[in-house]
């Protein structure tokens, strides 16, 4: 076991702390990291204060985790010391199911979450707001070099969070693709269908963020606060990623896919959301849900970035300021993620 500095809320609300925790000694399929960059997801928040149901407290959350290799175990095959490495939403899975297998890891009912969770060996997880984390191979991924690794961090939730349903529901030329919110994990959607090659619209709440939208890759951009929107874009969408956390007016955001399309939603509201039906049954439409994506997926994600010149859009943080950039994320004061210096912990 080894000692190391992090931030940690000691209770449900209460304020974030610097504490130490203890990490496991390095074991044979082990990867050490000394952790460079955290980013600031607001899952984070609804975790930390209890938004999505009882926690484990205390707690050190991160799961948007870049840095730097310092020590392997001797079965390591896949990483050395030196490379440059991320790890996400989950460090381990059952390892055997039919999810597993099919490298769905995501949807393994054996997940171990990054933190608030409770690993193989019984003791709690901690996550990326410290100084080292300790993951096995299987769950740690390469960040190629042409990613910086402050803007990559956010890539290992937001980033995931918003290709995996892109790439499935066949984001790309000829498609018209909305994105729902421009916050953390919006930005990276319209980053990424842009790259796919969709032709892309963002549905935000005002105006305010417009010219954003519009640098970052959106081709068009519109107020949902105008009900002229959901008349000018009724039955004109193929898909639509969903990436807020409030609850949405299901049947007028339906009303604007075309025959066949997909409403997929990324956020998850801590509020019960009511569905009109014949919203869906009309129009043969589709409502769905998806949930970052496995090991394999995230490493053609990052390498995809890479590839396009894609990071995320961030503000550099010390860990002193956790806890006021967490109010910033509420209030929607970030553009557009915040990351963390390991550094300063």
């Amino acid at each position: 076991m080894t000692t190391v500095a992090a931030y940690a809320a000691p209770a449900a609300k209460a304020p974030l702390e610097r504490t130490t925790i203890e990490r496991r000694a390095v074991r044979e399929f082990d990867v050490l990291i000394d952790i460079k960059f955290a980013g600031i997801c607001h899952s984070d928040i609804h975790q930390a204060r209890e938004g999505w149901g009882e926690a484990i407290f205390p707690m050190v959350p991160g799961h948007e985790i870049a840095g730097v290799v310092s020590e392997v175990g001797p079965g390591v095959t896949k990483f050395a010391v030196g490379d440059r490495v991320g790890v996400g939403c989950m460090v381990d899975s059952c390892r055997e199911c039919d999810n597993c297998k099919a490298g769905l890891e995501q949807h393994c009912t054996g997940s171990v979450g990054t933190y608030n969770a409770i690993g193989k060996d019984g003791e709690p997880t901690y996550g990326g707001y410290s100084t080292h984390v300790v993951v096995d191979e299987n769950f740690v991924v390469r960040i190629p070099d042409g990613l910086s690794l402050d803007v990559a961090a956010p890539l290992l939730c937001a980033g995931i969070t918003t290709y995996s349903p892109l790439k499935q529901w066949g984001a790309g030329p000829g498609k018209k693709v909305a994105v729902i919110g421009l916050g953390g994990l919006g930005h990276t959607a319209v980053k990424i269908a842009h790259a796919l090659g969709a032709e892309v619209t963002v549905l935000s709440q005002s105006l305010r963020k417009k010219d954003d939208g519009l640098k970052l890759g959106a081709d068009h951009y519109y107020a949902t606060s105008d009900p002229k929107t959901f008349e000018d874009l009724a039955g004109s969408l193929d898909l639509i990623v969903s990436t807020v956390s409030a609850p949405l007016e299901f049947g007028a955001y339906l009303s604007l896919l075309r025959t066949g399309g997909a409403l997929v939603n990324v956020g998850a509201p801590e509020e019960p959301v009511t569905l009109p039906l014949f919203s869906l049954i009309g129009g043969n439409k589709i409502l769905a849900g998806s949930a970052i994506g496995g090991i394999a997926e995230t490493q053609e994600m990052l390498d995809f970035c890479a590839e396009h010149g894609i990071g995320a859009e961030i503000e550099r943080i010390a860990a002193s300021e956790i806890n006021e950039a967490y109010e910033r994320v509420l209030a929607s004061d970030v553009r557009y993620r915040f990351v963390i210096d390991a550094a300063t912990i």
